[in-house]
């Protein structure tokens, strides 16, 4: 096990190295000089000189990645270019609405998949399994923006229950919530019917049944367990979606989270900003990833081995 976790640990750090510098190559070197993105075509050249100076800018690319690492390890961010405001304080106020509404749509999905998916696993042949299999077909292809009009025009205009958008207490993340917990149930249930359907033809189940095992044991102790690897490898990749891809929801239901301020920072060619946030995803990202790879490591003792 110890030496599972050291080479998990191990991947993570230069994933970790090799992502920030792409980052920084990216948005530092590729959009052009950030001090003629600040100043504009109207700047003088004492005035870009001297910006330059501050920024930094005149030091070599190595030398600058190097402190900018240790300075964003340090929680130093620098300011933000279009709100004059240190990055730092505006991540603080968006980071928890994006985060909070990643975990609240991965929970509802897989609250929703588990009696979904074993449901369709268990009774293949019912009408209503191959209608709940359709249905999650169909949620796969169904556009989030689509669906979170829908849900505004219904639950919000006609019905008039639930807010239409922006941050008025915990009611106004329910329909952002299921408009991105939709078609992850979709993908979730699909994968543990899939799980569940191999682990009962598998040996073991058959024999668990011919020592008179009960049905309900066979099926949530051992076949659930082992179906359960899948459907949790897709949860991870599911977070990791829904925090990174979250831009399209909160335009939707105007919402001020991390991908309106990664928009917002992209289209005002606030480099500092973007830079910032974009690591910082990239970090949970890759943290989420190594905390699900031990889970499903302590969950199937074989992947340990691999």
């Amino acid at each position: 096990m110890k030496r599972y976790l050291w080479r998990r640990a191990g991947g993570f750090l230069l994933t970790a190295l090799l992502v920030s510098f792409a980052t920084f190559f990216i948005i530092q070197v590729l959009p052009g000089d950030p001090a003629l993105l600040m100043l504009g075509t109207e700047g003088s050249p004492e005035a870009y000189v001297r910006l330059r100076q501050e920024l930094g800018l005149h030091q070599p690319l190595l030398q600058r990645y190097v402190q900018w690492i240790i300075n964003f390890m340090g929680g130093q961010w620098g300011n933000s270019w279009r709100y004059s405001l240190p990055v730092r304080e505006l991540v603080g106020q968006a980071f928890p609405l994006s985060f909070a509404l990643a975990m609240l749509a991965v929970g509802m999905a897989a609250l929703a998949a588990l009696p979904a998916g074993m449901y369709m696993a268990v009774q293949p042949r019912r009408l209503s399994s191959r209608l709940l299999s359709l249905a999650t077909q169909l949620g796969l292809g169904l556009p989030q923006f689509w669906v979170g009009i829908l849900l505004i025009q219904f639950f919000a205009a006609q019905l008039q229950l639930l807010p239409a958008g922006g941050r008025e207490g915990w009611t106004s993340l329910i329909l952002p919530t299921v408009t991105l917990a939709l078609p992850r149930t979709a993908v979730l249930s699909r994968f543990l019917r899939a799980g569940v359907i191999e682990a009962l033809a598998e040996d073991y189940v058959r024999t668990a049944r011919a020592k008179g095992v009960p049905g309900r044991s066979v099926l949530y102790k051992h076949a659930l367990r082992n179906a359960a690897v899948g459907p949790l490898t897709a949860a991870g990749v599911q977070f990791a979606q829904l925090l990174a891809g979250t831009i399209v929801v909160e335009q939707v239901f105007g919402l001020p989270g991390i991908g309106q301020l990664l928009l917002n920072g992209v289209f005002q060619r606030d480099l500092p900003l973007v830079q910032s946030v974009v690591m910082l995803v990239v970090l949970v990202i890759l943290l989420f990833d190594l905390a699900f790879d031990l889970c499903l490591g302590l969950l199937d003792p074989r992947i340990r081995y691999e």
